[in-house]
């Protein structure tokens, strides 16, 4: 049986060597979030391999440097609510979800319903189905009725903003989407200021596309 804390502790250590993780909260909710449980049960023992794994369904659990990374840019804090645009094996929510507390919520919308299914139960299994609601719709949609949100994510590449996202981001807030093509992107950050949206280029990035209304069809 691989021990898994030790792993995940010495990963997260590595992430901090190379300048991944600064923060005292991403460092805690990274060494805090079993990553094998968001797994399918034959890629386990390869949860602390930084890399991105297949979870079914042509989807991918991001690298986890990219989850620290995006952690990181979102400068997520206590109560805030949060919208992310993929949940995948809902991976990514929990590590939110650590950082902004029982007092914050993070609401993950999922295309793929089976894959809906998974995170949900993975989430419920790990404690984190009090504060992340996954929903199966088309994320490129955002969710109106639970907007404004503080933060916004995308875990998927977009070619170009959403727009109902921006839209939905409260003022003051962040959204985080790669945007390019189908199999190379640009990490993207937005800040809304008033009617004003303030993009910084973080880089290049690889993501699954993002399929939608708003997104690739």
């Amino acid at each position: 049986m691989p021990d898994y804390e030790s792993e995940r502790n010495n990963l997260v250590d590595n992430l901090r060597r190379r300048g991944y993780i600064s923060s005292p909260a991403v460092d805690h909710a990274m060494r805090h979030v079993p990553r094998e449980e968001f797994l399918p049960e034959d890629l386990k023992e390869d949860a602390y391999v930084d890399s991105p794994l297949p979870i079914g369904e042509g989807q991918t659990i991001s690298a986890p440097h990219m989850v620290a990374i995006m952690a990181e840019q979102l400068d997520l804090k206590e109560g805030m609510t949060v919208l992310e645009i993929g949940a995948g094996s809902g991976y990514h929510a929990a590590v939110c979800a650590e950082i902004v507390g029982p007092e914050g919520h993070i609401y993950t919308i999922e295309r793929i319903a089976d894959l809906a299914t998974f995170a949900e139960a993975n989430l419920k299994r790990t404690g984190y189905g009090k504060n992340v609601t996954v929903i199966f719709a088309d994320g490129t949609r955002g969710l109106p009725e639970h907007a404004p949100y503080d933060r916004i994510f995308v875990a998927a590449g977009a070619p170009d903003i959403p727009s109902p996202l921006t839209e939905q981001l409260a003022d003051g807030g962040k959204l985080l989407v790669p945007v390019g093509g189908r199999y190379y992107q640009d990490l993207i950050r937005v800040e809304k200021r008033g009617e004003k949206l303030v993009k910084e280029n973080l880089g290049g990035c690889v993501f699954v596309p993002l399929i939608g209304e708003h997104g690739y069809q």
